[in-house]
């Protein structure tokens, strides 16, 4: 297994284990792995692999990036609260995993 296989699969199984902690039984594997694989060239960059639910500027960044741009979310108030409902979610979570949270995310988008 490559260096990058190893650091793709311990992302995901942060991310199952996150899931896990906020309730989420039924996993849809399909759409993680392609939240796990979309970093694949940012793996090595711990940063870029956790969300800070803390910093507004990175929050409106996966609103702009995520929620906007991939999701095809305009209205910023839907998806401000849906990211802020996923930090609640997530609020035991000292390192949240930006698989786990654009999942949840998603989720709360429908």
């Amino acid at each position: 297994m490559s260096e990058l296989s190893k650091k793709l699969e311990k992302l995901k199984a942060t991310a199952v284990s996150q899931l896990n902690d906020c309730g989420v039984t039924s996993i849809d594997y399909d759409k993680l792995d392609g939240y796990v694989n979309s970093l694949k060239s940012m793996v090595n960059n711990k940063d870029a692999t956790l969300v800070s639910g803390q910093d507004e500027s990175e929050l409106e960044t996966v609103r702009r990036n995520f929620v906007e741009k991939k999701l095809g979310i305009s209205d910023k108030d839907k998806g401000m609260a849906a990211i802020n409902s996923v930090v609640e979610k997530m609020s035991s979570i000292r390192m949240k995993s930006r698989p786990a949270f654009y999942y949840l995310v998603q989720d709360e988008l429908g």
